[in-house]
């Protein structure tokens, strides 16, 4: 064959490739126009509908809420964890995240119609000026709180720092309404709770939102240790009824147990949303014995933690089932317009495991004891997780399943749960345990495609 036949068969070859690729784009961009054709079509739709509703609707609608709730019923068709926050929902959310706002220091409930102080946070305003657990709040400056919501009365005990407000209270045993004056100040709320349980250290993160959470139990640790002294079994680190909140306390608390390896793997829908943390050397239990306990309201970043330990080796997870979220929410600030809350990834365990819809199983399966009354009421009720909630992230290739209970009571004594924890640090066989068996057993392998 002649160099010339070569050289033509070569053209041939390089313009049909040529063709081809400009095929392939001329058929993508096709497709990308008559994709934004439909969006606009919608749009369009969408318009119509608004005005519709805005002229003939039997009551003027509000302009701003038509909106939001059209964005919301967007999000929420996602999954339940996204959705759109006021200009005023973000920035209680950033406050939340700050752990600290200027207010009066005191946990509130609502009780038929009045504010019922739980109790006050030591070394807060309130604290300082009397109020007790018990107390019922009236008024607020004169005006009665009946009609208002929880959320309303504690926005309106909130304020500037140094600025004062007037609390009407109600206290069992008094012969009438006590008036206290209380001056606003900086109120840190302390998400970790901590005692020594004779030589057994007891922790409990009750939150990850706050930014310091990891400082507060690192402080609580070193506290324990002062306090046990050189009889310090281990430790039991209670993630019971713990939402969750902020990614990096959560890798920042599982990196204070562990020397090395994956603590948590992300993966998103682009790579720039895909990461892996590792733990760093130090162990600020210098290697002590650990028992991690979760129940149905353990999630999220919670359940990050259960999950490294448990994988790790380096605890033994004790309590129920947790509640199964797997996926990561993502704070989108939208300037004047408030924010985004949009789940931009799944999570996975060090061993590969998504919990989600699953959840964490424990090593020891201990049920809650329940009081009679609780017992009655529980007999037709099933424990909601991740799994039950409308519109959740499917989890291919695991076996979905719904959380359980997330009774915890008061009184230690009565808390089978935790004495089972400190009955494994020190040993001894648990009687009301159920070990479960590859309770860390790889649930799917996509974290596997996660780059390190």
């Amino acid at each position: 064959m002649r160099k010339s036949d070569l050289a033509l068969g070569a053209l041939l070859v390089a313009l049909v490739c040529t063709a081809s690729f400009f095929i392939l784009q001329s058929t993508r961009r096709d497709q990308a126009i008559a994709a934004n054709a439909e969006i606009y079509r919608q749009l369009d739709l969408f318009g119509e509908v608004l005005e519709r509703v805005r002229a003939e609707y039997v009551e003027k609608p509000d302009d701003t809420k038509l909106i939001e709730n059209a964005i919301n019923g967007m999000l929420q068709g996602l999954d339940p964890h996204s959705s759109y926050l006021t200009p005023k929902e973000f920035q209680d959310m950033q406050v939340q995240t700050r752990g600290e706002f200027g207010g009066l220091g005191i946990e509130v409930t609502m009780e038929d119609g009045v504010v019922k102080v739980i109790s006050p946070i030591d070394n807060t305003p309130a604290d300082r000026a009397g109020v007790l657990a018990g107390d019922y709040i009236t008024h607020l400056d004169g005006e009665s709180i009946q009609g208002l919501s929880l959320n309303e009365a504690v926005e309106k005990m909130r304020g500037p720092v140094d600025s004062p407000i007037m609390l009407t209270i109600m206290r069992k045993g008094a012969n009438a309404p006590i008036q206290t004056r209380v001056v606003r100040d900086i109120v840190r709320i302390n998400p970790v709770k901590y005692s020594a349980e004779d030589d057994v250290g007891w922790i409990k993160v009750k939150t990850f939102q706050s930014e310091h959470t990891y400082e507060y139990m690192k402080q609580g640790i070193e506290d324990l240790k002062k306090t046990i002294g050189p009889k310090l079994k281990g430790y039991v680190l209670d993630l019971r009824n713990n939402p969750g909140g902020l990614l990096d306390q959560a890798i920042a608390v599982s990196d204070a147990f562990l020397d090395k390896g994956a603590i948590v793997l992300t993966k998103g829908r682009n790579a720039s949303e895909s990461s892996r943390a590792s733990a760093k050397a130090g162990d600020v239990t210098d290697g002590k014995p650990i028992v991690v306990l979760i129940n149905g309201g353990s999630a999220s970043a919670s359940e990050i933690v259960a999950g490294a330990l448990q994988d790790h080796k380096r605890a033994e997870v004790v309590g129920t089932r947790s509640f199964g979220k797997g996926s990561v929410q993502t704070m989108i600030p939208l300037g004047a317009n408030g924010g985004l809350r949009l789940t931009t990834a799944r999570y996975y365990t060090p061993s590969g495991r998504s919990i989600q819809a699953t959840g964490i199983s424990p090593n020891y399966l201990v049920e809650p004891e329940l009081p009679d009354d609780l017992k009655q009421q529980m007999a037709s009720f099933t424990p909601k997780g991740e799994a039950s909630l409308r519109g959740h992230l499917k989890n291919e290739g695991a076996q979905e399943a719904s959380g359980s209970i997330s009774y915890v009571p008061k009184e230690k004594e009565k808390d089978v749960q935790l004495k089972a924890a400190i009955d494994l640090l020190h040993g001894k066989k648990i009687e009301v345990a159920k070990k479960v068996e590859n309770a860390a057993a790889p649930a799917a392998a996509a974290a596997a495609e996660v780059p390190n």
